[in-house]
């Protein structure tokens, strides 16, 4: 089963914000999760997000297309990165992201979304 692994965005990641401790010590925790992921043989793909900002949104009415720019409202509704995991079930998923670094510096939140098959 794929599933993808969507770290949801916070103020602070949609602004940038990069404290010492989660660009030295977070970094090193992710990446060794990350490298037992890829041992596990669980890892299909990771990345992290630009902030919204940098992006952009297609909004569909019937033949018409708007165009809309970054930055996005909600943070909290945004995905900062993902993972994208070939696991046994949901339930292997929710142990792995339960293992998970916090990959914020404050409360965060990690969404498991299955792949349609």
């Amino acid at each position: 089963m794929r599933v993808m692994v969507l770290v949801k965005a916070t103020a602070d990641s949609e602004a940038g914000v990069m404290p010492e401790a989660w660009s030295s010590e977070m970094m090193a925790a992710m990446g060794r999760f990350n490298d037992e992921l890829r041992a596990a043989g669980l890892l299909v793909m990771a990345a992290g997000l630009a902030a919204s900002s940098a992006g952009k949104r297609v909004a569909f009415d019937g033949e018409a297309r708007t165009v809309i720019d970054g930055p996005f409202p909600n943070p909290q509704e945004l995905v900062a990165g993902f993972w994208l995991w070939d696991v046994a079930d949901m339930d292997a998923a929710l142990a792995w992201v339960k293992r998970c670094p916090n990959p914020m510096p404050g409360p965060s939140i990690i969404e498991i979304r299955p792949l349609h098959q």
